[in-house]
């Protein structure tokens, strides 16, 4: 077997709504195909044992042991895998639980769909299930530790810190959507105009001001001590000669630490002698160029969190130390203390591992031991100075023991200093007693302050302070989001897109969209291109500047790796026709509706969905939804329309040449077609169609009739403001319309606009896109038979996998069968194609270009206006373009 493909899904998606990380490996299992799990001799017993934790897995059976019933009566290689990749993800400390195997329509090849927790450690879980598969079934040794410790440091080096998954935890339960924006620990919390930002514990919201002042330790000493703040007397030096005269005007014990360092680093305490005060100057000279001396305070170190002002959390720090147990040297206890499955390195886990270093070494002199000795059973041994978390210290909860006094000290000290999300370094002896009586002094103000400490605390109460957090930035009553559209169909989706957030607009709002011309914020191309996957729909979620999103949704971008966002507030569906079929495993117009159809699945329950009721496979969507739903029609008595409005629903309908709401059985005219430029007089019967998604979206999202209709009015079909899509371009004697319809259906819907439309002949260059089927291309030619009475055939650039001749006989296949005579020609290049039918135009034609260049057939047909405005072009004249005659 082998693997051919992995892909991400990072959003809802065709393979669960629901769930947003999913693994989707194509597997072909080869010869595998005919030998299921029954079939391969000591499978089931060598599984069992090599994972005896898949027993859990309960799988249809639905009991404990009820996978290990389907291996033994026999299932398939990919079913095995699937289960493989969860269990081994689970014992890395990942708990994955769903999964899915389902068969492409390939013989032998299956798409494995498995959760993930961090994308990486999936996708290397993915390839050891399948290695792990293959030793099983080659009865072969396999070390499945190693790939469980690999998953572990993946998990590891991928996942958000403690600190800032608190925060963005908390965020998930308030309904608050995320984004990491880098590697580390940059979060975007909402979307658009509504986020905010978090780098670990520092928010948008944090002063830069407040940051600068706590880095510098003497002036926040300053500020807290003019606030009557108590804090310990000190001094700042820098060279080794000031330290004598600093000592004593401080006097022993003392304090020596960084001016502007951070997490304990550099810092001595309690020292004693002068020797000592040398060492330790030094230290604290390799962390900064100034350095703090001062008056070391007895007591116990405390860390006070204050979040918004208000103090939230406060826990007793402990250094690192071990308990001897009369046999052991202090080497094995601190190896044994290491192995707590709640140590790690860094900041990643709960508590640090204690890593023994000079100072280490340096106190066990102090205490006349090395690491080699044995201590008594219950002698504590010191093994840092610092009491600080990454050093493997620990922490206890005291929030519920301190004094109100105290409570009240902090919280000044937070707003003094500025800080919204604050950290405090406190020595007190008692903290139950009132402020002067607990003999509490603060010693550091710190930004950016670490949570695990709060959130898992060696001893004592958990403290969701990540929630506090999340409270201060989108305090109750504030939405973090801001209203989504997502559009999507066969045809149409483009076009149905501008038009929906140009009647956005009407209201001021900013509107950002993206269409397969590009991303656009404020009507502002900032990326050109095809925009219609969940990377352009990112950029827009994450422009603060944007109030509303709107965002083309193409299957493509779907089935690659899900959708960008978790919810949306409307959708539309154009319709679901023949096209793409035949690609990512989508063999049927019945499942290219199921992959539509996620869109709409996202809207939230007081959304709304908008489904085209004239097409069976849109309308039929309404079963799948827990939304409202909105139809819209071409035929006011459509039986749908009529049922649903009667139910009370909500509709948009063509009527006597009206764009007409439907709430219940109010009507309500919002704009005669004959005033939208878009709709071409009335007579383009699917940009009315369009038109009627779009009015029923933004109704939806709260904008008036009046504007609607102001925005139906103020919409132009050009080549600036829709690129490709219906631009018209009028000659003295003839026309040329630009169109990228290139599908059947997309082809049908412009024809009954050309029927209307008087030419003395409608030429048509036309392709044929090669990733479709042939039954497809041929059809497209068939279409053109009927539409053109003259064919002009091009080639794309990109062939997709096709032959030139491949395509170009395909399209004639289907142009004669439907009328053998129609005049075809074929002239491979786009602008070649264009510069031929028009300088071989005459009165009265309309020339019709179904585009792939859109921006240089524009430019080319411009060119030729200006010629047709000095000369006229029906008239024989020598003209020169493009190098040609």
């Amino acid at each position: 077997m082998k693997i051919v493909d992995i892909r991400c899904m990072r959003g809802p998606s065709y393979w669960s709504v629901k769930r947003h990380k999913l693994i989707v490996m194509r597997l072909d299992l080869e010869e595998l195909e005919e030998c299921p799990t029954n079939l391969i001799p000591g499978f089931h017993d060598r599984i069992q044992t090599l994972l005896p934790s898949l027993h859990s897995h309960e799988c249809s059976e639905g009991h404990p042991g009820g996978f290990f019933e389907r291996v033994k009566d026999g299932t398939w290689m990919g079913h095995v895998i699937e289960h493989i990749a969860l269990e081994i993800q689970t014992l890395a400390g990942m708990d994955c639980g769903f999964g899915r195997t389902r068969s492409t329509g390939e013989h032998g090849v299956y798409n494995v769909v498995f959760e993930f927790k961090e994308e990486k450690a999936g996708v290397h879980a993915a390839r050891c299930a399948v290695a792990i598969a293959q030793a099983l079934i080659n009865d072969q040794p396999y070390d499945i530790q190693a790939d469980v410790e690999e998953l572990k440091r993946l998990y590891e080096s991928e996942k958000l810190g403690p600190s800032t998954s608190a925060i963005v935890e908390a965020c998930v339960r308030k309904g608050i959507p995320h984004i990491r924006l880098n590697d580390d620990s940059y979060v975007q919390l909402g979307y658009g105009s509504k986020q905010k930002r978090i780098e670990a514990t520092i928010t948008s919201q944090t002063s830069s001001l407040a940051v600068e002042i706590a880095s510098n330790k003497a002036l926040t000493k300053e500020i807290l001590s003019s606030a009557g703040i108590p804090v310990p007397e000190g001094v700042v030096i820098k060279d080794e000669s000031e330290l004598c005269d600093a000592v004593k005007q401080v006097g022993f014990p003392l304090v020596i630490k960084p001016l502007d360092g951070n997490h304990g680093r550099g810092v001595t305490t309690d020292i004693r002698d002068g020797e000592s005060a040398l060492d330790a100057f030094r230290l604290a000279r390799e962390h900064s160029e100034e350095v703090i001396v001062e008056r070391f305070i007895v007591g116990s170190d405390y860390r006070l969190l204050v979040i918004n002002y208000k103090l939230r959390a406060a826990a007793r720090r402990t250094p690192a130390c071990i308990v001897g147990d009369g046999t052991s040297t202090i080497q094995q206890l601190i190896d044994k203390a290491n192995q707590d499955p709640r140590r790690g390195e860094g900041h990643q886990n709960v508590l640090t591992k204690i890593v023994v270093d000079a100072t280490t070494l340096s106190l066990l002199q102090d205490q006349e031991l090395t690491l080699d000795s044995v201590v008594e059973a219950g002698q504590e041994v010191l093994l840092k100075k610092a009491a600080n978390l990454s050093m493997g210290g620990t922490a206890t909860d005291v929030t519920d023991k301190l004094h109100p006094e105290i409570v009240f000290m902090a919280e000044r000290a937070a707003r003094a200093i500025g800080l919204d999300v604050c950290g405090i370094d406190m020595m007190a002896l008692n903290i139950a007693r009132p402020l002067k009586e607990s003999g509490a002094a603060i010693m550091e103000v710190n930004a950016a302050p670490g949570f695990r400490m709060h959130t898992h605390p060696t001893e004592g109460q958990a403290r969701d302070v990540g929630g506090y957090v999340a409270d201060m930035l989108f305090p109750e009553g504030t939405t973090s989001r801001i209203p989504i559209i997502s559009v999507t169909g066969t045809n149409g989706k483009t076009t149905t897109t501008r038009l929906t957030a140009h009647l956005m607009q009407q209201t001021g709002n900013c509107v950002g969209y993206t269409t397969t011309d590009g991303i656009y914020i404020c009507n502002h191309l900032i990326e050109e291109g095809d925009c219609t996957g969940p990377d352009s729909a990112r950029t827009i979620l994450k422009d603060p500047a944007v109030d509303v999103a709107v965002l083309e949704c193409a299957r493509g971008g779907l089935l690659r790796s899900g959708l960008a966002f978790d919810q949306c507030d409307a959708s539309i569906v154009t319709n679901v026709a023949a096209d793409h079929l035949g690609l990512k495993d989508i063999n049927s117009l019945e499942e290219m509706a199921y992959v539509k159809a996620v869109i709409p699945e996202t809207v939230k329950k007081d959304g709304y969905a908008i489904l085209n009721a004239d097409n069976d496979y849109t309308y039929a969507m309404r079963e799948r939804l827990k939304c409202r739903i909105a139809l819209f029609s071409m035929h006011a008595d459509n039986e749908r329309i009529l049922e649903h409005t009667k139910a009370g629903g909500m509709a948009c309908v063509f009527e006597d040449n009206y764009i007409t709401l439907l709430v219940g059985s109010e009507k309500i005219r919002v704009e005669s077609v004959m005033n939208i430029p878009a709709t071409f007089e009335g007579k383009c019967r699917f940009m009315i169609e369009n038109a009627l998604g779009a009015v029923l979206a933004a109704y939806t999202q709260g904008v008036s009739v009046d504007l609607i209709a102001q925005g139906l009015r103020s919409f132009e079909i050009s080549a600036e403001n829709t690129p490709g899509r219906m631009n018209m371009f009028h000659f003295k004697d003839f026309d040329v319309l630009i169109d990228y319809a290139h599908n059947p259906h997309g082809l049908s819907a412009l024809g009954q606009y050309l029927h209307q439309v008087p030419a003395t002949s409608k030429v048509g260059i036309i392709t044929g896109v090669g990733d479709r089927r042939d039954e497809d291309i041929r059809a497209l030619g068939m279409v053109a038979a009927q539409v053109f009475d003259e064919v002009i055939i091009r080639v794309d650039e990109d062939l997709r996998g096709r032959k030139t001749q491949e395509i170009i006989n395909l399209i004639k296949r289907g142009i004669r069968a439907i009328n053998p005579s129609r005049k075809i020609r074929v002239i491979q290049d786009e602008l070649q194609a264009v510069n031929y039918a028009i300088r071989h135009v005459k009165p009265g034609n309309v020339i019709v270009l179904l585009t792939e260049k859109v921006s240089q057939s524009v430019s080319l047909v411009r060119e030729f206006m200006e010629l047709d405005k000095q000369y006229g072009l029906t008239r024989k004249v020598e003209l020169k373009v493009n190098g040609e005659v």
